[in-house]
């Protein structure tokens, strides 16, 4: 029930981020949204550990700078997995993945107490 509840106030930060952002980011409905973030969340768990692994030395150089760039690429790779989203390029994704991380974080902060 709690990964429903959160899923779905990831979802509803999604969708009012991407109304924020309207004309570089769209998201056409909330269900779409839904869909974004359960890829999102799917491409995190199977995909992300395999990128942070082969770019080991890269992110190591860069101090772990370059995880922010990881974490856009997932963004980027979801919004082209689901229909409906439209992401302008990668300075809004990096704004949007920005932006959800701390909308996310606050969310989990609230829905653990």
């Amino acid at each position: 029930m709690n990964f429903i509840f959160r899923l779905l106030l990831t979802s509803l930060a999604a969708y009012l981020l991407a109304r924020f952002l309207k004309p570089h980011i769209t998201i056409d409905e909330y269900s779409t949204a839904i869909l974004f973030v359960l890829v999102l969340g799917i491409l995190n768990t199977i995909l992300k550990p395999v990128f942070v692994l082969l770019t080991l030395p890269v992110t190591i150089v860069t101090l772990g700078l370059f995880l922010i760039v990881i974490n856009v690429l997932m963004v980027l790779l979801a919004a082209k997995l689901v229909n409906g989203i439209h992401i302008d390029g990668f300075l809004y994704a990096l704004i949007f993945a920005f932006l959800l991380s701390v909308a996310t974080s606050i969310i989990h902060g609230i829905v653990k107490s």
